[in-house]
Formats: structure tokens, sequence, C-alpha cells
């Protein structure tokens, strides 16, 4: 399970000739531990075949493009929740304090609730509780498989793989409604946020995995009561 968290956190980081040396490696985990559905492997296979041959820049820019320049499909879990509001701070400053009593250290500039930085975090832990943790967020991880899947794109795979250990539903939305993608001046608007904001919450003693929990519950649910939010349309290497 640690190694297919690990595996899979890789796949989603930013692309790097390290990680394209990587991918025979990232596919014998995947297939050895089993976590993954049989049925799946395959198209996931591919993908990593896809990147192990593609040029390193066109694999960048691809990345950038997809998870950089769309906020529905922020690997920022938070961002698909709280979006800028205080909420997101306090749940950031929850999840660094979870973090660092599992021993994992961030780096300077990483955000906590990056996806594959948070998939590190849950290779820590024992495999239950991993799973525990990796469905409290399963409704976003459906949301970007689905939103993934209408670009046609092999990072799709990796993401419905997430879902499914995640036991996501079939259909599931973000706070983020679809935008245009061709729309580069209501893009760069949604994107001019302030910055995040730790600021005063409750003791660190407070700080746990149940109230992160709570956080993403509540706003996956004032997810769901936004009437104006639409239902979507269908770096790190192996251990």
């Amino acid at each position: 399970m640690a190694r297919t968290y690990r595996a899979l956190a890789a796949l989603l980081s930013y692309p790097t000739e390290a990680l394209q040396a990587a991918m025979s490696e990232i596919a014998q985990v995947l297939a050895d531990d089993g976590i993954i559905a049989a049925p799946q492997l395959p198209a996931i296979c591919a993908f990593l075949n896809e990147m192990a041959a593609a040029d390193i820049y066109d694999l960048q820019e691809r990345y950038v493009a997809l998870f950089d320049r769309s906020r529905t499909l922020s690997l920022h879990l938070f961002e698909h929740i709280h979006g800028e509001s205080r909420d997101r701070g306090q749940a950031m400053a929850d999840l660094i304090t979870l973090y660092q009593q599992h021993g994992l250290e961030m780096a300077i500039d990483e955000l906590p609730d990056f996806l594959p930085l948070f998939l590190e975090f849950l290779s820590l832990l024992p495999e239950a509780e991993a799973r525990t943790m990796l469905t409290e967020p399963a409704g976003i991880l459906r949301a970007l498989t689905d939103r993934l899947a209408a670009r046609n794109t092999g990072y799709m795979t990796v993401m419905a793989a997430l879902a499914d250990i995640a036991a996501a539903p079939m259909m599931a939305m973000s706070d983020i409604p679809e935008e245009d993608p061709d729309d580069l001046e209501a893009m760069d608007a949604a994107w001019e946020e302030a910055a995040v904001s730790f600021g005063p919450g409750e003791a660190v003693d407070a700080c746990g995995a149940e109230r992160l929990r709570n956080q993403i519950r509540a706003g996956q649910r004032d997810a769901r009561q936004n009437p104006d939010c639409s239902a979507p349309s269908r770096d790190t290497a192996a251990a």
C-alpha cells in the first residue's frame, strides 16, 4: 500500500527525466502491490509507456496546461472546498500539524493540500487508516477523474485508480464550476487570489485527522448544496 501511494504521488507530480526513468519501476510496484484493480492496470501501463517515450518538455508543458492553468483541475484539494476563505487557512494549518505528527517534513515552497504530498503522507500510515483518510476527498477525486477524462488525457487513469481506492461515487462535483479553457481573461481573474493566511485558530492539540475530516465533509456538503455548482462532464519516484 505504501509503495502504491508513493508511485501514484510520483505520477501526479511535475514530470522530470528522473521520473521518466522510473516508469518501469513504478509499473512493477503497481502490479506487485495489487491495490489497483487488475482491469485498470493495462490503461495505467499504457500511460506510463507514453510518459517514458515522450519529450520531457512536452510532458512538462502538458502538465502545466492541465493542472496549473485550470482551477477545475487543481491538485490542491482545499481549492475545491474552501477556495480562499479563512476556513482553508485553518484546514491547511491542521494538515501541516498532522504531517508533522507523523514525521513528514514539507519543502518550504509546498502547500499541504497538494495531492501528491497528501499521498506521501498516506504512505506513512497503516493501511486501514490510509484508506479511511483517502475516502474523505473521494468526491473531489471522482470529479477530477471525470474532468480529466473529458480532456482525453492519460492522467485520468491515475486519478481513476485513486478514486476507486477511495470508493468514490460515480458522479461527484467540486466547488469549482467548469470554465472555458479559451477564456484567458476569465482564467487570469480567477487566479487573482490573496496569499493563504494561517490566522488564529484552535489550539494545536485540537488539530488532528478528525477535525480535518469534518472540514472536508462540510466543504463537500456545501458544494452539493450550492446551485451554481455544475456536475462534471464526465515529483517523487516510487520506492
